[in-house]
């Protein structure tokens, strides 16, 4: 009879539970005692400190990162025909939002260290029908922006960054949300900066900007807060027809204190992530690579790999290990091209992107949130140890 796993903690560790602060709370409750709980002027406020934060001129919030990619294809003109070049080491939002903008997601394969976008490989997938390249910031390390720019400049492509990982990220002196057309973020419950449900587009241009707007609330060229003012009733047009991907004020009030602690949570992260390098570098798995020079990750996860002809351990048996002893682990990602959809609609198979796939097969994120207390990181540690110690 199979021994019975000794437990070692009373609760489960549940992954990616975000830091929630009395202030998040407080603000809450005053959105609700204000009467104003939809889009309002606490969304004005969030976006206006997001300008300040990362230098970008214009910031329109929405309802998630999906919502971001996909209106700024559309301000970006992408649509029937065209070819947007993504990867296929990212959540499945990234390319079902160029379906979602009737045109085709080419994937093209990642680098084994970094788990980004190969430079190289993008030059060679640029076709006569591609308009725009997705860059995704995995687990928060900034891709290789110099390269990607110069070829998206030499073919006339426009760039949208999928920053749902990465919004403290740096790159060689810029904040990201600065060095592309657009860049998306996202405020999903366990993304770095939560407002439970939510996301930010960034640009430079004001009549992306405008238009971003307008397609993000059905259309209208006068948003919610506008129309019903102090100053009077303003009449709307509908100037084309738009989405319901407008962020509310609860949303917004949650975020406003999630961004005054934001580099103080980065900061903790940190620590954390140098303790599971640390605790880790004697292991036979894969660690997440160094920064690469001048540039800051912004510690969303930490994922490693782990093959099992290198370690005796599956990475399922991993998950299993963690889930047995109460430590929730997170699988980031199973590469888009094998999903049913993307298979069955394109007639994607094994062995198309050999990197994606052996990240894919051996991939595992442990808990990085700033919630985390020390016995917690001293648990994910033992727990991951005493795997390969049995």
């Amino acid at each position: 009879m199979e021994q019975a796993v000794k437990r070692m903690r009373k609760e489960f560790l549940v992954f990616g539970s975000p830091f929630i602060g009395e202030e998040e709370i407080a603000e809450v409750v005053a959105t609700l005692r204000s009467g104003w709980i939809g889009t309002g002027p606490r969304v004005k406020q969030f976006e206006e400190k997001m300008k300040e934060y990362t230098g970008a001129q214009f910031a329109v919030a929405v309802s998630s990162c999906t919502a971001a990619l996909h209106l700024s294809l559309l301000v970006c003109g992408v649509g029937p025909g065209d070819e947007v070049i993504t990867t296929p080491m990212t959540f499945a939002a990234t390319a079902n939002a160029v379906i979602h903008a009737a045109a085709k997601p080419v994937f093209v394969d990642v680098d084994r260290e970094t788990m980004l976008l190969d430079p190289e490989r993008i030059e060679a997938a640029v076709t006569p029908r591609t308009k725009a390249i997705i860059p995704v910031h995995l687990a928060g390390r900034v891709c290789a922006m110099d390269e990607i720019l110069a070829i998206a400049q030499r073919h006339h492509l426009h760039v949208i960054e999928d920053a749902a990982h990465c919004i403290e990220g740096r790159y060689h002196g810029h904040s990201v949300g600065t060095m592309s057309d657009t860049t998306c973020f996202s405020f999903y419950v366990t993304k770095n900066l939560t407002t439970a449900e939510g996301g930010m587009v960034l640009t430079d241009n004001a009549q992306w900007a405008e238009r971003l707007r307008a397609l993000g609330l059905h259309g209208m060229d006068v948003q919610a807060h506008q129309r019903f003012g102090e100053s009077g009733y303003r009449h709307y047009q509908v100037t084309e027809p738009g989405y319901k991907y407008n962020m509310t004020d609860m949303q917004a009030a949650l975020g406003l204190h999630q961004l005054q602690r934001l580099e103080q949570s980065w900061q903790r992260r940190n620590e954390i992530w140098n303790d599971y390098q640390k605790a880790f570098s004697d292991l036979p798995i894969h660690l997440p690579a160094d920064d690469a020079v001048n540039t800051r990750h912004a510690r969303h996860l930490y994922t490693v790999v782990v093959q099992q002809e290198e370690c005796g351990k599956s990475r399922d048996q991993l998950l299993q290990h963690f889930t047995q002893h109460l430590i929730g682990v997170g699988v980031h990602y199973t590469p888009v091209h094998l999903h049913p959809y993307y298979r069955r609609t394109f007639g994607y198979r094994e062995g198309a992107f050999p990197n994606a796939e052996w990240i894919g097969q051996g991939t595992i994120s442990l808990p990085l949130s700033a919630k985390l207390s020390r016995e917690d990181v001293e648990d994910v540690i033992s727990v991951f140890r005493q795997a390969f110690e049995a």
